[in-house]
Formats: structure tokens, sequence, C-alpha cells
């Protein structure tokens, strides 16, 4: 039965090396761990995680840039304090106004 089979196939479909290859591609292609959509799935989380580390590390340097005008510069501290803390001088009112939406 088996032989018949074969008998009926090309003959270059017979020939061991092709059988290897065949299946060696098969298994690559969609039952190995490291399968085609895992590498593309994986490829599109890299360029995400790439946008992302750009956006950050634009923001590490903003914050850098902060950083160092708040330091250097007491007016600027005092005014991030305020504006941002809610910070006051002793002899000072603090009235807050929230907008209405």
């Amino acid at each position: 039965m088996i032989s018949r089979f074969f008998k009926n196939l090309p003959p270059y479909t017979r020939n061991f090396y092709f059988l290897f290859t065949f299946f060696f591609l098969i298994w690559m292609l969609f039952l190995d761990s490291n399968d085609v959509f895992t590498q593309l799935r994986l490829s599109r989380k890299l360029v995400d995680l790439e946008a992302q580390k750009e956006y950050y590390l634009e923001k590490i340097e903003e914050v850098r840039k902060d950083r160092h005008e708040l330091l250097s510069d007491s007016d600027l501290l005092e005014k991030f304090a305020r504006e941002r803390y809610m910070m006051k001088k002793p002899t000072e009112d603090l009235y807050i106004i929230v907008a209405e939406e």
C-alpha cells in the first residue's frame, strides 16, 4: 500500500534530501517556537519599544533641562513651588480658582 503511494510520486519527491528539506521548512515556518509569525510579532513589538524609548529619552532630557533651570534660578524655583505645590509665605493667603468645564 505504502509502496504504491511512493511509486506514484515524482522521482524527486522520493529523494531523502527533498523530504528532509520539506519537513524542515514546514517545521521552521509553522511548528517551531521561533516560527515566522512569532518573528513578525516580535519585530513589530521591537519597533514599538524603540519608539517608546525615543519618547522617554526626550522626556528625560526635558526634565533635566527644567531641573537645571530650577536649581540655577531661585525666582523660577519659587514660582514653580507656588504653582505646582501651592506653597506660600506665612504672611500670604492662597486662593485656588478652579475653572468649570
